[in-house]
């Protein structure tokens, strides 16, 4: 049983895990940013700077800013920041504190200048086995989750007792959660779908039609499939909902921030420009930075993954970016 799960994070994503658990009456403690924010949370109920609309079950949750008390007890703890904030926040964690702690990673990115992937990530700044961390996938908006809209968490690792302990304690009425062996490829199909959310934001911001836009997302489909199984061979179903589930969801939504960030770039804005007028942070600008080091050292043909590396970190023009897919397509 696990009697108390630990948080880390403020944001979102962040909030929405804390609402899935405590609305399945497990103990949270939810380690915040600073002091402020965690007695606003508890004066108020709810996140004063994102997901606002989700109301939180305080009689389950203990906010503080204070990493001792945030772990101590803990059954489980929890990382659910930005890939770009991942070796920060490690950094201010005192390890001795997380001895004997099983570890999770709830988040969609590149950690930024390392190429590795959150769970790989932790594992080697805690000297863990990679396998030894669980990861939290999706496909799941953090803003359907505070509406309470049917979601399915996907919960991977090689503890199965950890991950089915996990998936049966979520309890939450609009909440399923799936096992899944395979923590590797759900990282790796989350970090590609976020490049391809971009791709099919600038599609639409350069006035594609939904017709051209779903053969971006099928040829996509096809450069991940082959990316994946040449970085982590193994036997996997990726029309999952876990894998191209995730994908879709991040391609099509207007919640998706990297669908957002390509819409902006579509349109005109300059790649900085549309960076800033985002208010959270758009995985997939970094994502494609860190992915085109492992393209390089691959043989595979990825057009896509390659175009929108060239007009996020290369200053290419995306007309004439998406000119050249135009004549790639199958």
């Amino acid at each position: 049983m696990l009697n108390r799960i630990t948080i880390v994070g403020s944001g979102s994503w962040a909030t929405a895990l804390v609402k899935i658990f405590a609305e399945s009456k497990i103990n949270v403690s939810w380690l915040v940013r600073d002091a402020a924010t965690a007695a606003f949370i508890r004066r108020h109920g709810h996140n004063p700077r994102y997901l606002g609309a989700a109301s939180l079950d305080l009689s389950f949750i203990h906010v503080t800013a204070v990493q001792a008390d945030a772990i101590a007890g803990s059954s489980l703890v929890v990382f659910a920041v930005p890939s770009a904030y991942l070796q920060a926040t490690l950094q201010e964690h005192d390890a001795a504190l997380l001895t004997g702690v099983p570890v999770a990673v709830s988040i969609k990115g590149f950690v930024p200048g390392t190429g590795l992937t959150p769970s790989r990530f932790v594992a080697t700044q805690l000297g863990r086995n990679e396998e030894d961390v669980v990861v939290i996938g999706g496909p799941c908006h953090a803003e359907e989750i505070a509406n309470n809209r049917n979601t399915y968490l996907t919960i991977a690792g090689a503890d199965q007792q950890l991950v089915k302990g996990l998936c049966e304690q979520l309890s939450c009425p609009y909440v399923r959660a799936i096992q899944s062996l395979d923590p590797a490829g759900i990282e790796y199909a989350a970090i590609l779908k976020n490049v391809i959310a971009v791709a099919s934001g600038i599609a639409q911001g350069l006035l594609y039609g939904e017709n051209f836009q779903a053969v971006l997302v099928a040829n996509s489909m096809g450069e991940a499939s082959r990316l994946i199984e040449s970085i982590e061979p193994g036997t996997r179903n990726l029309f999952q909902s876990a894998y191209f589930g995730d994908l879709l969801v991040t391609a099509y939504s207007d919640f998706s921030r990297n669908r957002t960030l390509g819409k902006l770039i579509g349109r005109g804005y300059a790649v900085n420009k549309a960076l800033q007028a985002m208010e959270m942070v758009a995985e997939g600008f970094s994502a494609s930075k860190e992915l085109e080091r492992l393209l390089k050292k691959s043989a595979l043909q990825t057009p896509v993954f390659n175009s929108v590396y060239r007009i996020l970190h290369k200053h290419a023009n995306p007309f004439n970016e998406f000119k050249l897919l135009e004549r790639q397509f199958s």
